[in-house]
């Protein structure tokens, strides 16, 4: 059995939206371009996910109730975070709470499988061609590139790239998602490496900022700020990926 903690976790706020779409129209490209901040000093994690609405009926000629699911609610998560002044995050979740508007928040878990890596040649060409033999990258996969010389120009080491024109020993890459593969030029040295960039799990999903109270203690208790967010949609779910 594998467990996995919530430490490590992170959760993000976008900019505020007008509408929301239906559970029957959202996927996770509704998120794919929102501009993310991370809300910093995340102390305690709410619970998240849906439950039903229980229909109770009784019928006179029945000894037993009659049940039945109803509409589904995705609740309210309670969440505590450590006061930062100065937090991006925190400051744009306290403006939040003084609107009406829905926003969409994306939480990210450390649980993303290892990276892997292998040394990798390269092609000067329109596009440039990786040679990792053997790999099981696919279109949309995400990797990174390092060498003791120099990487052919239009790749630099440390960018995260995508996956194009996968075939079974090779691959091209791009620099967005779904993008057209580089050209390559110049000249290259050294011993090249290509590596994944794993992701961990995530849940994508919209919500009301209902409140932002502060919490006290004693002299030995660190001040909280309390928030409630009240989900207004469905929760994706995005399994963790090797790549």
């Amino acid at each position: 059995m594998q467990l996995y903690p919530v430490a490590g976790s992170r959760i993000y706020i976008g900019p505020a939206v007008t509408s929301v779409p239906d559970d029957e129209d959202l996927d996770v490209t509704d998120f794919a371009s929102v501009s993310w901040t991370e809300i910093d000093g995340w102390q305690t994690m709410g619970a998240i996910g849906d439950s039903k609405a229980l229909i109770t009926e009784s019928a006179i000629n029945r000894g037993r109730d009659i049940k039945a699911g109803g509409t589904k609610n995705a609740g309210s998560m309670q969440n505590q975070f450590l006061i930062l002044p100065d937090d991006d995050g925190q400051l744009a979740l306290i403006a939040a709470e003084n609107t009406s508007f829905n926003y969409p928040f994306r939480i990210v878990h450390d649980d993303a499988p290892p990276a892997l890596s292998a040394t990798a040649t390269m092609t000067i060409a329109a596009p440039g061609v990786i040679t990792w033999t053997g790999h099981t990258l696919v279109a949309g996969d995400r990797v990174k590139f390092s060498t003791t010389g120099a990487l052919p120009t239009g790749l630099v080491a440390g960018t995260t790239y995508y996956v194009v024109n996968p075939a079974s020993d090779t691959f091209s890459v791009s620099a967005t998602a779904g993008g057209s593969a580089i050209t390559t030029t110049g000249t290259q040295s050294g011993t090249h490496t290509v590596a994944t960039v794993p992701s961990g799990s995530t849940k994508l999903f919209y919500a009301i900022v209902m409140g932002s109270p502060e919490q006290g203690g004693g002299a030995n208790t660190a001040r909280l700020v309390s928030t409630t967010l009240e989900i207004n949609s469905a929760i994706l779910r995005v399994a963790a990926a090797a790549a």
